[in-house]
């Protein structure tokens, strides 16, 4: 199993979430690039995040945005 580029963007996408608060959601604009608008479905389509076009992540969102840090800190990812 390897990250798709349709996978990594997702991961990036959950990342643009404040992990310090979860009283803050993000809006996916329609003039954002379309991987972004699609990654930003599929994590609604999966239930990670409450609207198509962003809104606020989930229970299970919140848990994925942990596993995506964790990832990313283990990754040496910026």
């Amino acid at each position: 199993m390897s990250f798709t580029a349709g996978t990594l963007e997702e991961l990036n996408l959950l990342l643009q979430f404040d992990s310090a608060t979860h009283d803050r959601g993000i809006k996916v604009h329609s003039s954002a690039r379309q991987e972004v608008i699609d990654a930003c479905r599929r994590l609604c389509d999966r239930g990670l995040v409450s609207q198509h076009d962003g809104g606020y992540l989930t229970d299970a969102g919140i848990e994925a945005l942990g596993h995506a840090q964790s990832l990313a800190g283990l990754l040496g990812a910026d």
